[in-house]
């Protein structure tokens, strides 16, 4: 039935614009973090505690200010795609459980949760058309 046929032409443009849009969030929120040195990478990566993981604190802290601000951009120029969206998902379910070990309320973690979602979601979408993935590393047509 033609009713339920995919007519979405813009698809590629509206993953161009969430792209850039969750890309730039994220670099302005992990840049004060990855700009604010060994005290705030400490602080970051001291959450790992909760997970058995008591050493190198100012390490687990900068992967994960690097993680937002050099993985938002990645995100939002469509550059090492999947890299990038594995690596903000693995900082953001890390937030998550953080905030649920602490005993957090759901407004306290849904940001996480609802960036977790999106960053697996992307892992499965891919960047779209306009991305510098394309132009780097062109996919091959299929014969079948």
């Amino acid at each position: 039935m033609a009713l339920f046929e995919n007519h979405y032409r813009t698809t590629d443009a509206g993953l161009l614009i969430l792209r850039i849009g969750i890309g730039i969030m994220f670099t302005l929120h992990g840049y004060p973090k990855l700009m604010g040195g060994v005290e705030v990478w400490e602080q970051v990566g001291s959450v790992m505690k909760q997970f058995g993981l008591d050493f190198a604190p100012t390490v687990w802290g900068f992967l994960a200010a690097f993680a937002e601000a050099v993985g938002g951009q990645l995100l939002a120029l469509g550059m090492l795609f999947r890299v990038a969206c594995a690596l903000l998902l693995i900082t953001m379910l890390v937030a998550l459980a953080s905030h649920v070990v602490q005993g957090d309320d759901f407004t306290s973690y849904s940001h996480s949760l609802e960036s977790a979602i999106l960053f697996l979601s992307l892992l499965f979408i891919g960047p779209g058309r306009y991305a510098l993935d394309q132009a780097l590393f062109p996919t091959r047509r299929r014969l079948f």
